[in-house]
């Protein structure tokens, strides 16, 4: 047991320990909100220069409410750092009675079934200079896999703070 910890410290202080965040100011969290599909707070985690892991909660077609955690890729195709994009993957977990987008009646449940489903985004990050903010436009594709099968389109606009 003892050996384990030890392995599970290593492996935490080698992915916590790499260079600056390429967030607003350097900073590694930040948290906002968000209008689209899920409409709600998102938070986001910086654990590098390239990657992020950003937790989503709020209502959509999927649930109400929703959560989404995925993992994301920066990449900087623009000669800039002020604009990067980004695609990432992850999953959904919706909670309670709604309708779908495409199935009616039948995409996820009418009931307050729990709905799990994989989701897929890209979307772009501005992150304007000496601003402790971030700025971004995704799009996502969601596939339902519990209670019942089926897919949708995400898309949202937001904006997270950076203390």
């Amino acid at each position: 047991m003892k050996k384990i910890l030890i392995f599970f410290g290593l492996i935490l202080i080698v992915c916590f320990s790499n260079t600056y965040a390429q967030s607003p100011e350097g900073k590694k969290f930040g948290f906002g909100i968000m209008v689209g599909d899920p409409t709600g707070g998102t938070a986001k985690f910086w654990m590098n220069d390239i990657n992020a892991i950003d937790v989503d909660l709020g209502s959509s077609y999927f649930g109400s409410p929703r959560i989404n955690v995925d993992y994301m890729w920066h990449f900087y195709p623009f000669d800039t750092r002020i604009a990067n994009l980004y695609a990432g993957a992850g999953g959904s977990l919706g909670f309670g009675k709604n309708s779908g987008f495409y199935y009616k009646d039948r995409f996820f449940r009418t009931s307050s079934q729990l709905g799990v489903g994989a989701r897929g985004i890209f979307g772009v990050d501005v992150i304007p200079p000496k601003t402790p903010l971030e700025v971004f436009l995704e799009f996502g594709v969601l596939v339902a896999v519990a209670p019942d099968f089926g897919s949708s389109a995400d898309i949202a606009l937001g904006m997270r703070f950076y203390p």
